[in-house]
């Protein structure tokens, strides 16, 4: 049999069994993190199934090369609705209920239950699938077209598909999305990444803590097999994590941060092609914006998507997914089926398991036709950290916000007066670079500097985009420039709230593609930096929704070099210095640029 596209359809291996059923009713196993965005549903499907699975199915792409995927479909008669999750992690744990980074398809068994089938499928050469892992090109876009298309001409399927995860699960969606699958009806992208440079280069700055170790993992993973992912340790493992005293307590677990604890669960064995091809062409010979990147940035394809698509992310996540979020929702702007979900604390813990019945509510309007409610409201929710409420406007940035700024006055103080003019300046200096003989390095200066506003009398809810504009002299041609923001409580405790970065060599900025508050810079010709000239920087901060507290300081923390131990570094990813010393003298004309939301 074939499909139009000409790509060969092969019969599943049957293996089938049962699982449990996961939800909120009380006899299911309770879903962890928010479920909603504080609206009530209607019309939502019931848990209606038993669950079963068919594991190792071979789908065939265009080109012969085999992908494989675990089915779980309603243990019935009759035809369904499609959910696809695929991506390179081992979808035979996603099941598991381990606190893992990777464990990010969604809760089968909660949609399989309600009348869904969900698909998890590994991407070419992971999970025992055919083929070389190529990282998010054109090859998986077309991949991912033919899965969808073989989804919905399936005996099980009604013909409707939907794609569901977070994470590289909802990077795989976008995939789909810009290749326009017939049959792909929905997407539902939480925690997104269109543009791989963002991800990986922060504005010139490698995002080294995340992306070496995310890459190693991946080729770890992959180099293992069903021996160990369905073996006796980690059915074990399954069995005693589905127990709901263990599994609520993994509720506030990040699973970005939880990689180093899957990199040490297994051996660190893997092949060097393509994992270590795909690192060095991505850390060293990609540094700027070129051919690589473009073939990996989505948002110039994004104008083809008219599916309704459901994004959203955490707060915390600033280093990773959350600006591609909001750079995503810029390039959807055309597609009025579009609806947003921005979340607090923990609102995305792994396993992930937070906003089915969101998700529920989005695929039963899509996919079933039910009315829902999903789409009552304005089409942006976000959850105001510090107040702990959520909010609701139309477009972003809120239109009733407006700009502020602050000066980062000579004596430290951050204020809307910039006062007498004057400068601070820093030093960083890298380990190897302190131990060269005959350093004559001066002493008094740090290797950062913070500035605080005065405590503030009244609430100050900062939403929306954030911006940074540095007047500074280098003493040499390139450094780091790494801004994080900070709520300063008043017993002098400092929680981070966001943060943004630059390669002082790629400052140029796109000005017809900027806006007050918003820059955004072209990361594409370095351009040195004269030394010790005076030059305006233009950061971006990535955007957030958090409330200042009377009696607290708005913080804001400069430096060069995040790797040292003073640094603040948002859940702990980090950069390789871009000079091995510099000194970094900061004007008070300098201004950071908060948008206010009216009292």
């Amino acid at each position: 049999m074939t499909r139009a596209n000409g790509a060969a359809m092969e019969p599943a291996r049957q293996n089938q069994e049962m699982a449990p059923r996961d939800g909120t009713a009380p006899t299911e196993r309770q879903l962890n993190g928010p479920q909603t965005t504080g609206r009530e549903y209607r019309n939502l499907s019931e848990p209606r199934y038993e669950v079963g699975r068919e594991i190792d199915v071979a789908v065939v792409m265009r080109d012969g090369v085999r992908l494989l995927a675990d089915v779980y479909r309603p243990a019935a008669e009759g035809e369904f609705p499609v959910l696809v999750s695929a991506s390179p992690y081992p979808r035979q744990i996603q099941d598991l209920g381990a606190p893992m980074g990777f464990i990010e398809a969604g809760a089968s068994s909660f949609f399989v239950s309600r009348g869904y089938v969900h698909v998890i499928a590994n991407l070419r050469g992971t999970g025992g699938s055919d083929g070389t892992f190529s990282l998010f090109d054109q090859t998986e876009r077309e991949d991912m077209h033919d899965l969808v298309e073989w989804a919905g001409s399936r005996p099980w399927s009604d013909g409707n598909v939907g794609m569901i995860g977070i994470s590289y699960f909802a990077m795989t969606q976008l995939e789909a999305a810009v290749e326009q699958p017939p049959h792909l009806k929905a997407i539902f992208p939480v925690a997104v990444t269109a543009d791989l440079y963002e991800a990986v280069w922060h504005h010139g700055l490698l995002n080294a803590t995340f992306f070496n170790s995310w890459l190693t993992t991946v080729g770890v993973a992959a180099a293992h097999g069903e021996d160990l992912w369905r073996g006796k340790v980690l059915n074990a493992m399954r069995k005693a994590l589905k127990a709901q005293s263990v599994h609520s307590r993994l509720e506030h677990l990040n699973g970005e941060s939880a990689l180093a604890a899957m990199k040490s669960f297994m051996r660190a064995r893997y092949d060097a092609h393509p994992w270590d091809d795909l690192r060095f062409a991505a850390s060293i010979e990609h540094p700027v914006r070129d051919a690589f990147w473009d073939e990996r940035n989505l948002l110039t394809r994004l104008d083809r998507v008219d599916i309704p698509v459901y994004l959203g992310c955490d707060w915390d996540n600033a280093p990773l997914h959350l600006p591609s979020t909001f750079s995503t929702l810029a390039a959807l702007r055309h597609n009025p089926d579009v609806r947003v979900a921005m979340l607090g604390e923990h609102g995305l813990s792994w396993p992930w398991e937070s906003l089915h019945h969101e998700a529920l509510a989005w695929f039963d309007q899509w996919l079933k036709g039910a009315d829902t409610g999903i789409t009552d409201g304005p089409p942006i929710r976000y959850m105001l950290t510090g107040a702990d409420e959520w909010r609701t406007t139309d477009t972003w940035p809120p239109p009733e916000s407006s700009l502020r700024e602050l000066a980062l006055r000579w004596d430290g103080l951050l204020d809307e007066q910039e006062g007498t003019p004057g400068a601070r300046d820093y030093l960083c200096i890298t380990r190897d670079f302190q131990q060269m003989p005959d350093a004559n390095l001066p002493e008094d200066l740090a290797p950062h500097l913070q500035w605080e506003s005065a405590p503030l009398d009244a609430n100050l809810d900062v939403v929306g985009n954030i911006e940074l504009r540095l007047d500074a002299t280098l003493s040499t041609s390139d450094a780091s420039l790494i801004a994080t923001l900070l709520d300063v409580a008043p017993d002098g405790t400092a929680a981070t709230i966001t943060a943004g970065w630059l390669r002082a060599s790629l400052r140029s900025v796109n000005e017809s593609a900027s806006r007050p508050g918003a820059p955004v810079l072209d990361c594409r010709e370095p351009i040195a930096v004269p030394p010790h000239q005076l030059l305006s920087y233009r950061i971006p901060i990535v955007p957030n929704a958090h409330r200042f507290l009377p009696g607290h300081r708005i913080g804001l923390v400069i430096t060069s070099d995040d790797q040292a131990k003073h640094a603040p570094a948002i859940m702990g990813f980090r950069h390789p210095p871009a000079a091995p010393a510099v000194r970094v003298s900061i004007r008070s004309s300098s201004r950071l640029v908060l948008p206010v939301l009216p009292a």
